[in-house]
């Protein structure tokens, strides 16, 4: 949620993002919360002036009774007793006006950086960086769903019966493979400081709309029937929630924060959820990171959290290549965000595996996110980064490690998890 003083003194500015993101439907709520916002501040006046007024005849009301004119200060106090009421109606009138500004705010996306290029899609997203060699053996690769059964480490189809698509049992040395990838992630997150936290996985609505856009909640929440929860899509969401409505003291920022959960997501019309494999699921484990900062370090930490993702595929042996969000890309609560991929010999192309995004203020303003420092207090910065989602990161594995013979390498980092193992290999039923 942008700030109303911006929009009050720079409302061009405002529709110029708008229309880098074209969202161009959105430039008529500019207006409208502007007169709203005039109605609102004329409530406002007028309630001062009634408050003035009272304070006015309460001192005349004193005033006529030192005189000794009772049946004035009569008259006075029935005035008087006529002015909160008026207020009240007032304030009513006033909040409602609040509220209806506030809903068409969270409309209103985010300012983004000004480093970020203007393109209406993912398609228009800007490579800037790879990390490792992408290379493609001369031996066919197999299908991750296809190599996974092979290894007898999935069954789709028990979990079709129970399930539905879009959800799979991972077994034997392919769960302990993803097991490993996660334990290497947090191991790796608590020696870079990150405090490591399991939290809820349920949240209450206010908080899914704190930390995300309504279209992001429609397309991705799954609601709990009769209850004011949602099930999360990452940890960032209860993470960033359990700050909602506090104070924090600025000496103590930043606050670096690491937490495994389970992901729940829609994927509603989602491209490939038909498909067998890890791609596009309906539920997955995920190490997610976030950091809470002043504003003017935020885009530092930008920088420092994505290089951890990118330090960790190197640490892995997985090529990995950095992609700019465009401005049509770009979730509305963003000011900045970039995609990690990792590279695919199957298909020849890099296909992402995690992002890093700064929101600047957004959440904070939406939850109420505060630090007080110096006799100042001001709106934090939020950021959250993708450290290991385990099913993409588990294609990765099982694309990038493949040999020849079907058998899966362990990369060394993870060895050590795998209780020294080395390779996976396939297994009689």
């Amino acid at each position: 949620m942008i700030d109303i003083n911006l929009l009050r003194e720079h409302p061009e500015k405002v529709k110029e993002n708008i229309k880098k993101k074209f969202q161009d439907e959105k430039l008529p709520l500019i207006d409208e919360i502007l007169k709203l916002d005039s109605k609102w501040k004329k409530l406002k006046y007028d309630e001062d002036n009634l408050r003035s007024q009272r304070n006015k005849i309460s001192k005349s009301i004193a005033e006529e009774i030192k005189k000794g004119n009772k049946k004035e200060a009569e008259n006075l106090k029935k005035k008087a007793k006529e002015i909160p009421e008026k207020i009240d109606k007032s304030e009513v009138k006033r909040k409602k006006l609040e509220e209806k500004i506030k809903e068409i705010l969270m409309k209103i996306p985010n300012i983004m950086h000004d480093s970020v290029p203007v393109g209406k899609n993912e398609r228009e997203n800007v490579e800037i960086k790879r990390i490792g060699e992408p290379k493609v053996p001369s031996y066919e690769i197999f299908n991750h769903a296809e190599l996974a059964e092979k290894l007898n480490g999935v069954d789709f189809d028990d979990a079709r019966k129970t399930s539905g698509n879009g959800f799979y049992y991972l077994k034997g040395d392919l769960s302990r493979l993803h097991s490993a990838l996660l334990s290497y992630a947090k191991d790796y997150m608590i020696r870079e400081g990150f405090e490591f936290i399991i939290p809820p996985f349920m949240i209450r609505s206010e908080v899914v709309d704190g930390v995300m856009s309504f279209k992001e909640k429609d397309n991705m929440m799954y609601k709990i029937e009769g209850e004011d929860l949602y099930l999360i899509g990452t940890s960032e969401h209860s993470l960033i929630g359990m700050f909602a409505g506090k104070t924090l003291n600025g000496k103590n920022l930043p606050y670096k924060i690491t937490g495994i959960s389970p992901c729940f997501r829609k994927e509603g019309g989602a491209h490939g959820i038909e498909e067998k494999g890890f791609y596009r699921v309906h539920q997955f484990e995920k190490q997610e990171m976030i950091l809470i900062c002043d504003p003017e370090e935020s885009y530092v930490w930008y920088e420092k959290m994505l290089a951890i993702t990118t330090n960790i595929f190197k640490e892995l042996g997985i090529p990995v290549r950095i992609l700019e969000c465009c401005s049509g890309d770009l979730a509305d609560l963003k000011a900045k965000s970039a995609d990690v991929e990792a590279w695919s010999p199957r298909q020849k192309k890099y296909y992402e595996v995690g992002s890093c995004s700064n929101l600047t203020d957004a959440q904070a303003r939406r939850l109420n996110i505060r630090a007080e420092k110096n006799g100042k207090t001001y709106f934090v910065h939020t950021l959250n980064n993708t450290v290991i989602a385990s099913p993409r990161a588990l294609i990765a594995v099982l694309e990038n490690f493949q040999e020849k013979d079907g058998a899966v390498g362990i990369p060394k980092v993870l060895q050590p998890y795998m209780g020294g193992m080395k390779k996976i290999e396939a297994r009689k039923l």
